[in-house]
């Protein structure tokens, strides 16, 4: 993704969740794809990770806050002048060098806070039985749920909104369906939203 938006969240957290397992908890800011000012409202992102039994937890303060934002300076700081000095101008290019930087950040460098690098600490904590990451289910849901959600009533003419088209759909006009706009573009016509222990029913997909 070129900017940080909901679909740059979504898929980036299901592509994490899919490689390294479910957390039972996130650490965030009150940005707005996290949190709602409505009581017991949530966000789409917020809906996505409780269907997956993933609860947030708020930075209480400014100074927590710097926790997040620290990570992000390090390799805002770092990045451009490596991207200057390699001639890489796209994701394309960049991409499997930030996952090699990654790689090499987790495992050679020593973390300030717990004195030791991150690698060291995440085998350390799976050795003594303190993972609680749990594996990704064969759910599926995982990529509705992952993706960018809106209802839709089905039009006089039978046909929904996709793009600059209008595509027709086996269900009657007035009757609400699921759009789900995938991150790579696809787009998905589902009869209902998600639910657990039930199955999705795809009225329509359109690849990009």
């Amino acid at each position: 993704m070129t900017r940080e938006n909901l679909p740059a969240h979504l898929d980036f957290l299901s592509h994490t969740f899919a490689s390294v397992g479910l957390p039972l908890c996130l650490y965030v800011d009150y940005h707005s794809f996290f949190f709602t000012h409505t009581p017991d409202a949530l966000t789409q992102l917020g809906s996505a990770l409780k269907f997956y039994e993933v609860s947030l937890r708020y930075a209480p303060t400014p100074q927590a806050k710097g926790k997040i934002e620290r990570a992000h300076h390090f390799w805002q700081n770092r990045l451009p002048a490596l991207f200057a000095a390699e001639k890489i101008s796209t994701l394309a290019q960049a991409n499997p060098l930030l996952e090699e930087l990654r790689r090499h950040h987790n495992a050679k460098e020593i973390h300030r806070e717990i004195k030791t690098t991150p690698q060291a600490a995440w085998d350390l904590a799976k050795k003594e039985g303190r993972f609680v990451l749990r594996p990704p289910p064969k759910c599926p849901w995982w990529p509705y749920v992952w993706s960018v959600r809106t209802l839709l009533k089905v039009g006089s003419d039978g046909r929904v909104p996709i793009g600059s088209q209008r595509l027709r759909i086996e269900q009657g006009p007035g009757t609400k369906v699921l759009r789900c706009q995938h991150w790579n573009g696809d787009v998905s016509i589902l009869l209902a939203p998600p639910a657990q222990g039930k199955l999705p029913k795809v009225l329509l997909h359109c690849p990009t």
